[in-house]
């Protein structure tokens, strides 16, 4: 029990001390910016105090709560697809390599594609519903999954996967004991990537059209001159996007147990 207790307490000072410069530079920053706004004249329909934003946002918690739940709603929907198709997509291309040559340049050329001109044409086409969200929120953050996955097959130790196949084993069971535990690291870099554009693209296409989203209330906030409620939903996608990959850490943590004993037992060094 005792060395379970310090244990947990070894954990959360690690947390705190990991923790700590991004809390103490961002609590600078919100300082900075309460004196700036507090005594350089600006008005406060120009600069806010992030006090007048908070206090906004607290005036104005519900109209921001019916608003941020159809962008997460968008958010999840849109990163379930990318992700299934990513990884759908990466076992083909992995099992049949022409088909990376083939498929890589279009998925290169996606894109390039910029999302200002693809909004609202999506928009245009499948109307002012769900569907769209969806595809832009997928298409945004497909491509760096799908580069991750791949990656991560590739590298595969070339061992493993002779020594498995001397052993009677087919494609599909090198594939799920040998190549898709070595891209495990590579798909939480990738998704932890992805998931910061998630939310992002999501209030970009409720810019380009929908009924109700934090895009649309910034843009109706935007177009009545309140730069505080404009602030207050973007202080709310943020931690929307903190949330979301603060998740994916969690979740990293869960499927890869091992890498946590690793860096432990690097902790420890062999003199301790």
């Amino acid at each position: 029990m005792v060395s379970s207790s310090s244990s947990h307490s070894h954990q959360f000072a690690g947390l705190f001390a990991r923790a700590a410069p991004a809390v103490i530079s961002a609590g600078l920053l919100l300082l900075a910016w309460e004196l700036c706004a507090r005594y350089s004249g600006i008005k406060p329909t120009i600069l806010p105090a992030p006090s007048r934003v908070f206090a906004q946002a607290m005036l104005n918690r519900q109209a921001l709560i019916d608003n941020t739940i159809p962008t997460l709603r968008a958010t999840l929907f849109g990163f379930a697809c990318s992700l299934s198709a990513a990884f759908a997509l990466s076992m083909l291309v992995d099992f049949f390599q022409p088909l990376r040559r083939a498929l890589f340049p279009v998925f290169v050329i996606s894109q390039t594609l910029p999302l200002v001109a693809i909004a609202p044409l999506v928009v245009l086409w499948f109307g002012f519903g769900l569907t769209p969200k969806i595809i832009l929120v997928a298409l945004v953050t497909f491509f760096p999954m799908l580069v991750a996955l791949v990656q991560g097959y590739e590298a595969t130790e070339a061992e493993i996967g002779q020594v498995l196949r001397a052993m009677g084993a087919g494609p599909w069971r090198v594939f799920v004991l040998a190549r898709l535990p070595s891209a495990l690291p590579y798909f939480f870099a990738g998704l932890r990537i992805s998931i910061t554009y998630a939310v992002v693209g999501a209030i970009f296409a409720e810019y380009a059209g929908a009924a109700k989203g934090l895009g649309i209330y910034m843009l109706n906030a935007k177009n009545n001159f309140r730069p505080d409620l404009v602030l207050a939903a973007v202080g709310v996608s943020a931690a929307l996007t903190l949330v979301l990959f603060g998740l994916t850490v969690l979740l990293q943590h869960l499927a890869m147990p091992w890498e946590r004993t690793d860096r432990q037992a690097r902790g420890k060094g062999p003199g301790r």
